[in-house]
């Protein structure tokens, strides 16, 4: 994965610091075309990976970027579900198996007839599928080498130790959509330990990583020990904490762990995009690069 992964908090008015700033970028943001100016500033500054949710929004911006594939050439979308609003919404609007009609792709009575399978017996990995299928419609035609489960389902799933659900995830991203599965969670210790009992080695997990412990459920002691012993590839997000950290005092803090694959983070500006980008270059890819070379000596 690239080291720098660009987010889309800012687009749909989630800020953790600001209730106020939440609504200016509501307002800011309202019209796609908004979306789009600032995904071309981060791609004209190097960034080549968007991170986002499956939010109704981001299909407008799949179809701009394949009606325009000279300028998303290379680039990649992790799409992150489900967009668990979008499908509270729809339920409470058209009832169930109108939501299940809505937005599931193919032959809607088989669909139909899964899903009501599904729920009537309670068989949460095929309505899973079903869920899966239906968020990743928008992005047909899209470079989508990693696909995220949310948190908001993952850390239910840890709570209730269904992890064999965990396991159909990960098999079916693969086998499906030739992709990499990934997982975001608010409980980055207790998902590896999960994960690893089912086999699944070196997993892409995403997870708060910052210095306050903000997010990060078992604390900053519990996740170091494992972001310094454990193997698996860790992607961290919510570094400033909220707004708690500055920049580089957040960056700097990543840098204790030279086995972090990539940054998650979100801006709404050509300079808060360039400095981060700049920031994360310098101590995270520097670091890296300065391992690599350690460990080239020591073989010679």
């Amino acid at each position: 994965m690239d080291k720098i992964l660009f987010g889309d908090n800012q687009f749909f008015a989630v800020n953790h610091a600001s209730d106020e700033k939440a609504t200016e970028q509501s307002i800011r943001f309202k019209d796609d075309s908004a979306i789009i100016q600032v995904l071309e500033q981060a791609i004209n500054l190097g960034i080549n990976t968007f991170m986002c949710t499956t939010h109704d929004r981001i299909a407008n911006v799949c179809d701009h970027m394949r009606n325009n594939p000279q300028t998303y050439s290379g680039f990649n979308i992790y799409p992150c579900m489900p967009y668990a609003h979008k499908y509270a919404n729809a339920v409470t609007e058209l009832g169930i198996l109108g939501t299940i009609k809505q937005y599931v792709p193919g032959n809607i009575v088989g669909s139909l007839a899964k899903g009501g399978f599904a729920l009537i017996n309670k068989d949460f990995i095929k309505f899973m599928e079903l869920l899966i299928d239906a968020e990743m419609k928008m992005f047909k035609g899209i470079n989508t080498r990693v696909i995220f489960i949310q948190n908001v389902i993952v850390d239910m799933i840890l709570g209730l130790k269904m992890y064999p659900v965990l396991k159909a995830y990960d098999s079916y991203i693969r086998q499906r959509y030739h992709a990499e599965p990934g997982y975001i969670t608010m409980n980055m210790p207790a998902l590896l330990d999960a994960l690893n009992s089912l086999g699944i080695e070196n997993p892409i997990i995403c997870s708060s990583i910052n210095k306050i412990g903000f997010r990060m459920s078992g604390g900053t002691d519990l996740y170091e020990k494992y972001l310094n012993e454990k193997k698996f590839r860790p992607v961290a997000m919510q570094v400033l904490a909220a707004g708690a950290l500055r920049p580089k005092e957040a960056i700097d803090y990543l840098g204790k762990f030279p086995n972090i694959e990539s940054v998650l983070f979100g801006a709404s500006s050509k300079s808060h995009i360039q400095e981060t980008k700049d920031l994360i270059e310098k101590v995270l890819i520097k670091e890296s690069n300065t391992n690599l070379k350690d460990s080239l000596t020591m073989v010679q």
